[in-house]
């Protein structure tokens, strides 16, 4: 990866983690270039980077500031927006989100075991930590979105701009689709399945951190398959007793004994 191409990840990084919105001023160049440890000169090829690509706009003696939070954020995210109506509407789209982050997320934990430096590991294991008190705590929509932003850290680690471009403007997709699992899993099905989530996250963040990046994909997809096939169980068991319920009464009634 050229030095440009480097900064540029991390001062992107830098932009997510602090959050800065569209609008926002980024810190002055002397000030960026000290937190981000590189030189003026490496900054500014960095900066005109993510200008180019519409992440940034640099205003002659007035400073850099944000225009988007992600690269490329206008187009892919005009292409998941209407998915998330099809979510809305029919549940079942969820099969298919699940079905893509399997492909996806299995470079991302491969590419991150390999790549993700110190900071990374640190990053992974705070979303891993938080994601188990909001469990702890039960509060269901905190821990939806502390899974969520657990596998976008992976996806950051793997330092490949294509994925996390991907991985961020499905972010929202993602986070909907975690929270219908949770309350699915955790609402019908018994107290094991969250300690089995528990220890899934916790496998992936060990094997990441170890660099040991087939054991990751393994991880990964033991972890999407757990909850496709467990929640696919508990929405056939819902719609069967469903079904029962419209029965008429007597329908229900057992036959007597001859």
């Amino acid at each position: 990866m050229r030095l440009a191409d480097h900064v540029a990840e991390k001062l992107l990084a830098l932009v997510q983690t602090r959050g800065l919105q569209p609008g926002q001023r980024l810190p002055a160049e002397r000030q960026l270039a000290s937190e981000l440890g590189v030189s003026r000169p490496s900054l500014r090829e960095a900066i005109q980077k993510l200008v180019s690509q519409g992440v940034l706009i640099s205003r002659r003696g007035d400073g850099t500031y944000v225009r988007s939070a992600q690269p490329g954020a206008s187009w892919l995210q005009q292409a998941f927006d209407p998915l998330a109506s099809l979510l809305h509407a029919d549940p079942e789209y969820r099969y298919d989100v699940l079905e893509a982050r399997h492909a996806l997320e299995s470079s991302t934990a491969w590419h991150a075991a390999l790549r993700a430096t110190p900071a990374d590991q640190d990053k992974i294991r705070r979303c891993f930590d938080v994601m188990v008190q909001h469990q702890q705590s039960g509060n269901a929509e905190l821990s939806a979105r502390a899974d969520a932003q657990f596998h976008l850290a992976i996806a950051e680690a793997a330092h490949n701009v294509v994925l996390l471009r991907v991985m961020h403007s499905l972010f929202e997709l993602v986070l909907s689709t975690v929270v219908q699992n949770r309350r699915t899993m955790f609402a019908l099905d018994s107290p094991d399945a969250l300690r089995t989530l528990t220890a899934q996250h916790e496998a992936l963040m060990q094997a990441i951190c170890e660099g040991q990046a087939q054991r990751a994909r393994d991880v990964i997809g033991q972890h999407l398959e757990y909850v496709r096939t467990t929640v696919r169980r508990l929405d056939e068991d819902d719609a069967r007793r469903a079904r029962s319920s419209r029965l008429p009464v007597d329908a229900r009634l057992p036959l007597p004994l001859l």
